[in-house]
Parts: structure tokens; sequence; C-alpha cells
């Protein structure tokens, strides 16, 4: 991923060979609605990302292990996230 496309990617960061950002809700309720949303888009995009969940926020770290690092699919899947979130 691009310094770029990382920049039209609002809050993700990169960390070593990964992006990520955490996003917040108001309750566990919430955070878990979001999370399943994650895993659609994960399935569908055939790529996972590392989840952290708590109560209230939940981060999500792409990367392409099979790439040692992050590819414009990581990118993708990050856009598709953030809309999500919005």
């Amino acid at each position: 991923c691009s310094s770029d496309l990382l920049a039209c990617l609002p809050g993700w960061t990169q960390t070593g060979d990964r992006i990520e950002k955490t996003f917040r809700f108001a309750d566990y309720h919430a955070t878990m609605a979001f999370v399943n949303a994650v895993a659609s888009v994960a399935h569908g995009e055939d790529h996972h990302p590392d989840l952290a969940v708590q109560y209230d926020r939940c981060t999500v770290a792409w990367s392409t292990h099979s790439a040692e690092g992050v590819t414009l699919n990581d990118c993708i899947c990050a856009a598709k996230v953030e809309a999500l979130a919005a």
C-alpha cells in the first residue's frame, strides 16, 4: 500500500508489515455488529484481517503474509471496512 493510498484511508496507520485502525463504538453490541460485518467482507474477499475485539472498540489489521507486508489488496479491504464504519 503506497503512502498515497494510505493517505486516502483516514485514521489508518502502517506499523511494520501491516496497516491498522481502531474503531470505537457505543457498546459491546455495536462492536460485535461491526466485527460480523468485517467478517462478511473478509469472507467475500477471501482475505482475513487480524481483529482485536474489546467492549467498545475493535482494531482491524490487514497484511498479506505471503507477500510479507502490505499489498494493494490490503488497502482495498481497509477501504471496504472504512465504508462499513461510515
